[in-house]
This record gives structure tokens, sequence and C-alpha cells, in this order.
């Protein structure tokens, strides 16, 4: 039978989940209806020496850089745990830059690294199937973002550990949906918050108070 139950840990006052006394669960918990998930999902970090390896490097390196390392020292460090030596960039055109930067200070650590732009091939959007009138600049040429082949020619260069600089929403999705790499998110793409999307969040009462109301 399908469960019909709503998860909704967001909500949850008790946060039994993250100490050791127990306490009174909240209807909608996941510890109520879901165990043999929960269950199933604890036997693969103990049974699947990789995952296992994986959870206990991101764990050490939780904690041996909590509130001392940015997120880029984080993913350095959390490279070099896992031993990777070559590292992937997927970024959009608009972080050219950046990415560039991030390429140089990963090379400068002893990594290989590849990065590849999200236009890469050139696909026009109209033989996807765009209108004119949909396109950002109607009446020009553009090209399509190509997440998959981001992802496809990071795994043939043979990178271990892909990063991804500024997707868009839906690109990203893509790239994840067709790598087969582990992979993690450096920069999230915001064009009107200065990629940091969690700024219409806390603004969420004053200035971004519409977005409750759409």
């Amino acid at each position: 039978m399908k469960n019909t139950t709503t998860y909704k840990c967001s909500y949850c006052k008790t946060i039994n989940c993250k100490s050791k006394e127990d306490s009174k669960l909240p209807v909608f918990c996941p510890m109520i209806n879901s165990e043999d998930i929960l269950e199933n999902t604890f036997k693969t970090y103990i049974e699947n020496e990789q995952i296992q390896t994986l959870a206990l490097e991101a764990s050490r390196n939780e904690s041996e850089g909590y509130f001392k390392w940015t997120r880029i020292e984080e993913t350095l460090n959390f490279a070099h745990r896992l031993r990777i030596n070559n590292i992937g960039i997927a970024h959009c055109i608009g972080l050219a830059k950046e990415a560039q930067i991030v390429h140089k200070i990963f090379h400068s650590n002893g990594f290989k690294v590849n990065s590849i732009c999200c236009k890469v091939g050139k696909i026009d959007k109209e033989k996807l199937g765009l209108k004119n009138h949909e396109k950002v600049v109607p009446g020009q040429y553009e090209s399509a973002c190509n997440p998959i082949a981001q992802a496809k020619i990071l795994e043939k260069a043979g990178c271990e550990l892909n990063i991804l600089m500024g997707l868009c929403i839906g690109h990203d999705s893509l790239f994840f949906m067709h790598t087969k790499t582990l992979t993690t998110v450096l920069v999230v793409k915001d064009r009107v918050l200065g990629h940091n999307p969690v700024a219409a969040l806390y603004t969420s009462h004053s200035y971004y108070r519409n977005l409750k109301n759409r």
C-alpha cells in the first residue's frame, strides 16, 4: 500500500534524530513511517565499502573544517581525503572567470583538472523546439545549454569528482541524471541575488514576502 504520510521534517520541534535521548516523535516523522527504508540504508552504509568510505570522510571533513573552512576549502580537502586525482568542473558560461579561478586553485593543489562550459556543442535552441519569442533575446541566435554532454565529456576525461558551478535550474537536474561520477555543487545560480539564493529566504518576511503568496 502506498504511504500517504506527508513528511515535514522542516516543521519538527523535537529534533529527536540529532539527540541520543529519545523524545516523542511527531506523526509526520520518517522514523515512524519509513523504518524499512532507514534500516536498509543503514545496511548500505555498513555493507558497501565505497559508500562507507564516502560517509566517513564526509563526516571527518565536516568536523575538521567546522567554522574554519570555506566551501572551496572543504571541497579541496574532501578530494584529498578520497585520494582523488582528476577533478571535473561543469560551469555556466556566465561563470567562466570564476571557473578559471577554481581550475587554477585545484591545479595548484596537485589535481588534474578538466572544465567544460555549458554551451559545449553549440546546439541551436530552435532545433530543440524553442520558439523565437521564447528566447532570452528574441531575434538572435542562442546556443542551448548542454549538461548531458558536460557530464559525458567529464566522464570520458576520467574525472573522479565533478564540481558544478552555476548550471541553470533544470540543466543541473539533467547533469545529475546523466553522470555516473561523484558530484558536488560549489555555486548555485541566482542571477538576481549574486548566486546567493538563501538571501531571498532571509528576507522572505520583508522584501521577498510575495514568495509566500504566489
